[in-house]
């Protein structure tokens, strides 16, 4: 962690996502916006499937995971940016930027098996009907549910260190409005070959393996679905996976060309748009599009809403 063998770097200065200052409050504004609803969005979730018992199925059981996940996710990166807006010292320590990293690569990886676990649950439910109370019995949704966050904090773990290990000697300067994997390889200037093939072979391992995960159980889905002779039925099972489908494409389609390229000037450039929208577009869409597009969540938060204005109105005759 020298640079040139003598001097230690002991932070870190983020760039942001841009050095024009007549837009710093105008951004700052934007996404103190975009992570308050985040955070009533995906907290209100999890609340809301908490309160209403008719939501305590498998499937909102990795809902709940998946909006946790999806609000540390906003909140490890969401926080400092805000403050690097109105300071003009946009610096992060060293051990900051470590663990900001870290729990970023661990989250993303979460995500890709928390998303593939929901897969399964359709597939299960749709394919399965007759057996899905045994197959997705509590402990396996337990399981299921926490594999994610193990392996996921794993091999973020290691990829962070291979990271970290690195000398950085050219700048302390990051291209980036987080401590991201690319263009800090690119401040290094000892040999990144072994970081580099890490990141492409867990990006391209995970990537594709919970995307088949997920692909397989919608082939599946949708072969069990057309065997379905009326309109309507067909229709019922199309809309519980619609809004997981939705989510899948929102998610993965701003990935495929963040991490599986070499990190030069143009990708670090270009990997600061694509992080804008599974950083903070993803977290912010996710209760929305399971919420709109589910009857059962509406007809939930109408009873959550009607309870406690029944609650109100007895307190206040009592």
């Amino acid at each position: 962690m020298s640079q040139n063998g003598s001097t230690k770097i002991t932070e870190f200065i983020l760039l942001g996502l841009t050095d024009r200052p007549e837009l710093q409050h105008i951004l700052f504004v934007v996404f103190l916006g975009i992570y308050i609803v985040t955070l009533l969005g995906n907290f209100g979730m999890i609340m809301l499937i908490k309160l209403e018992p008719r939501l305590h199925t498998p499937m909102y059981f990795f809902l709940t995971n998946l909006a946790f996940v999806d609000l540390c996710y906003s909140t490890n990166a969401t926080p400092k940016m805000l403050a690097n807006f109105l300071s003009e010292k946009k610096t992060i320590s060293f051990a900051a930027c470590f663990v900001q990293c870290y729990i970023f690569i661990a989250l993303l990886l979460t995500e890709y098996y928390m998303l593939a676990a929901m897969a399964y649950d359709r597939y299960v439910a749709i394919c399965s009907p007759l057996h899905y109370n045994v197959k997705m019995s509590r402990r396996v949704c337990i399981c299921l549910a926490t594999f994610p966050y193990v392996y996921g904090f794993s091999d973020g773990l290691l990829q962070s260190i291979l990271t970290f290990r690195l000398s950085f000697c050219r700048s302390n300067v990051i291209n980036h409005f987080y401590c991201a994997d690319p263009p800090l390889i690119k401040l290094s200037c000892s040999d990144t070959y072994v970081k580099e093939h890490a990141m492409f072979i867990s990006a391209g391992f995970n990537l594709s393996n919970s995307l088949a995960i997920i692909l397989v159980s919608y082939a599946f889905i949708l072969a069990a679905i057309l065997r379905i002779r009326s309109a309507d039925g067909r229709r019922k099972a199309f809309s519980t996976c619609g809004s997981h489908m939705m989510a899948v494409t929102l998610f993965y389609g701003t990935l495929f060309c963040m991490y599986v390229r070499p990190p030069t000037d143009k990708s670090v450039e270009e990997s600061k748009i694509i992080a804008v929208f599974y950083t903070f577009v993803s977290p912010v869409l996710n209760p929305l599009i399971y919420s709109l597009r589910n009857r059962d969540v509406k007809v939930a938060l109408r009873n959550v809403l009607r309870r406690n204005v029944l609650k109100k109105m007895v307190s206040n005759i009592s």
